[in-house]
């Protein structure tokens, strides 16, 4: 059993996790509390393994109540945040504390919200607290990028997919990376406009320009795109000419977006003109379309399993055999610049 502790100082929205989270057989609401002081009584008398935490409550904020927890008493946090702008910024804020899922309050409190709220706490109680480094860590000195090897073409792209545990992730692949790196395409599993603040804070890391994607953007050399928590992101048009495409569509599997429809689009249109990476999260959303995208000639990579936080769709990658090679996390940025530089299809352009 994973036993949760809510924290929102709602008493509907409270009684609603508790209904939700108490109607799956593998979780038990172990209490709840209507702000943080209430919350460290409760923390300290039933010891739950995951908290469901509001980050704004009365008497103390959420975000100064996670930094204390996560000093004297870490544990998985998944935090529940409104969808506005202010509250997306700061749900980023507190995975850089040490949060290990997000999530937005104000979708329609019904049965998809309810479900989206399992899946969270589940992948929170898989995380492991010691592989969550913060999400920005300060802006790289140019002695901390790497520089790209010799021959390293401006053409070709490079598709990333992750989940629980994948902003940090993503902080510590593109900090490093040099301006000259192939385009990049990445979705991340996050709500709506939590997309659009993730992206501007990996925006500040190093050389790499990073933003939320438009429809019909062009894959460029320097910029990685982030898929909009609400859409599918497919890679279109042929080598030297990527452009991104912007779906609606019904979700695949619980995603939307979904690295599966990414990486499959991948194959389709770049071929051995692509380099893939699945990292941490919790399920095997991507899994079959880095298959295709190893079939199709790219080099696929998976993060390995001491440096993810969740080592669930790595794992899924691995067993499906469409993984050339399985690395540490910090080790990935520079095994990307190895791998696009030497893309036989890439250099052919």
């Amino acid at each position: 059993m994973i036993r949760v502790l809510i924290v929102d100082d709602s008493r509907l929205v409270r009684k609603l996790f508790r209904d939700g989270l108490g109607s799956d057989p593998e979780i038990e609401v172990v209490g709840e509390a209507p702000d943080p002081y209430r919350a460290r009584d409760l923390i300290l008398r039933y010891k739950p393994d995951v908290m469901t935490l509001d980050i704004e409550m009365p008497r103390m904020d959420g975000l100064t109540f996670l930094g204390k927890l996560m000093k004297h008493y870490p544990m998985p946090v998944v935090i529940c945040s409104s969808g506005a702008h202010d509250g997306s910024e700061k749900a980023m804020a507190a995975l850089s504390l040490g949060a290990v899922e997000v999530m937005s309050k104000s979708q329609e409190a019904g049965p998809a919200m309810v479900n989206e709220l399992i899946r969270k706490v589940k992948a929170a109680a898989a995380s492991r607290l010691e592989q969550r480094p913060p999400v920005v860590a300060g802006a790289p000195t140019p002695s901390r990028c790497l520089v790209a090897p010799r021959g390293v073409p401006t053409r070709g792209v490079i598709a990333v997919g992750a989940s629980t545990g994948g902003p940090a992730a993503l902080s510590r692949l593109l900090a490093p990376l040099p301006a000259e790196t192939p385009g990049i395409v990445i979705v991340q599993h996050m709500p709506p406009l939590f997309t659009a603040s993730l992206a501007a804070r990996l925006d500040r890391l190093g050389a790499l320009r990073v933003r939320e994607a438009r429809d019909g953007d062009a894959v460029v050399p320097g910029l990685a795109l982030v898929a909009p928590g609400d859409r599918h992101l497919l890679l279109m048009g042929r080598p030297g000419r990527y452009r991104v495409e912007l779906r609606d569509g019904p979700r695949v599997g619980p995603h939307k977006p979904a690295v599966e429809v990414l990486f499959r689009s991948v194959a389709k249109a770049a071929g051995a003109d692509a380099v893939g990476v699945i990292m941490t999260g919790m399920g095997g959303d991507g899994a079959r379309g880095l298959l295709a995208m190893h079939q199709a000639g790219a080099w696929t990579i998976a993060q390995d399993e001491p440096s993810c936080v969740v080592y669930g769709m790595p794992r899924e990658a691995v067993l499906q055999g469409g993984v050339d090679e399985e690395v540490a996390l910090d080790d990935i940025p520079a095994c990307l610049l190895r791998a696009v530089a030497k893309r036989p299809s890439v250099n052919a352009f």
